[in-house]
């Protein structure tokens, strides 16, 4: 591990003295990367400087051994040496854990009912809420791009973007099929029903990640249908825009504009695009590794909702809380980070074999 930190920290030099050259400087695109570099290292090289003055303080209290006056106090502050040099080397280890490189963007999330009829839909409207306010408790802002509602309410598909710093690490765990447990309104005799609904969540694609010709798009234009603001349905401004090469569909229909609608289904298109890559590189590197929590797949039963026990269970990793009606309110956060410990203890071990 040490070798491997003074790497970093001589990369971390290295890019700081590249930032220093005029032609660096002047190059935006470049300047940006760097520095993004620089502060994704930032934490391991400050945690690996203090790691290595904790050494050299071990190395001259062993010296101070051996002083008659001074044994005594040195052996006592290698003690406190000894225990700290072990808290940082586990610091290290979890920072040395490989980063996601799409924590830090937006996400696209899609929601459909599946399973159960009306009250699949009333679900996937359910989750839509649970989502939303979710983000809001984190100062995330998010915008619905499509959305078509249930006949009893709900929506039989909702799809929405959610802006803000590492909303992908919040939301990434998210895909798969989520089972709700409970008496629907719909149901006249009171019966217990289960119903599904899945969530697809994707990282916003950036410009440089994925390239489109235009010559493999056709768009459509239409009317808008469904509930919306005044004058939505009146102008033909939805568009479905259709990826020839791969069959992919986008539909963007909640703006007024049909320049705005087309920009946001470009957005998506790219975003989607970008997840199709990603799964074929993690395939065909054999990257599905123990480590992974969940396939992120619609089809995965990944938690399970259930209304009379007012508790939440999630499969992947045996969690359970019997606070559903907070879950359901956006208290996602005991899930959500009992996740993202699950997630680095699995990969840690996973380095350390």
């Amino acid at each position: 591990m040490y070798e491997h930190l003074e790497e970093i920290e001589k990369h971390y030099n290295e890019i700081n003295e590249e930032l220093t050259k005029p032609e660096v400087l002047g190059d935006i695109k470049k300047t940006t990367s760097l520095t993004k570099e620089l502060s994704e290292l930032e934490d391991v090289v400050t945690t690996f400087k203090k790691y290595k003055e904790i050494l050299k303080q071990i190395d001259e209290n062993k010296e101070l051994l051996k002083d008659k006056d001074l044994g005594e106090m040195a052996k006592e502050e290698l003690d406190r040496l000894e225990e700290e040099k072990k808290e940082t080397e586990n610091e290290l280890e979890h920072l040395l854990i490989p980063k996601d490189p799409n924590d830090n963007k937006n996400v696209i999330i899609e929601i459909r009912g599946a399973a159960g009829g009306d009250e699949a839909n009333i679900f996937a409207g359910d989750l839509f809420r649970m989502y939303t306010r979710y983000a809001e408790k984190h100062g995330f802002k998010y915008e619905v791009y499509n959305a078509v509602e249930g006949d009893a309410g709900g929506y039989a598909q909702i799809e929405f973007m959610v802006k803000g710093e590492g909303a992908y690490s919040k939301f990434k765990y998210e895909s798969g099929s989520h089972r709700v447990q409970r008496v629907p309104k719909t149901e006249s005799n009171g019966r217990l029903q289960t119903s599904t609904a899945t969530v697809l969540v994707m990282p916003e694609a950036e410009e440089v990640d994925v390239e489109i010709d235009p010559k493999d798009l056709r768009i459509d234009i239409y009317r808008s249908s469904g509930k919306g603001g005044q004058g939505v349905n009146t102008t033909d401004s939805a568009v479905r825009i259709t990826h020839l090469p791969t069959g992919l569909v986008v539909t963007c229909q909640n703006e007024r504009s049909q320049i705005q609608n087309k920009e946001e289904a470009m957005r998506v298109l790219k975003s989607r695009l970008y997840q199709m890559e990603e799964e074929r590189k993690e395939k065909e590197e054999g990257q599905e590794r123990r480590s992974k929590i969940g396939t992120g797949d619609r089809a995965e039963k990944i938690r399970t909702y259930n209304y009379p026990q007012n508790r939440v269970t999630d499969h992947r990793i045996g969690f359970t809380t019997k606070n559903l009606d907070r879950v359901m309110d956006g208290d996602l956060d005991p899930i959500i980070d009992a996740l993202g410990e699950e997630d680095e203890a699995r990969k840690l071990a996973g380095e350390k074999e």
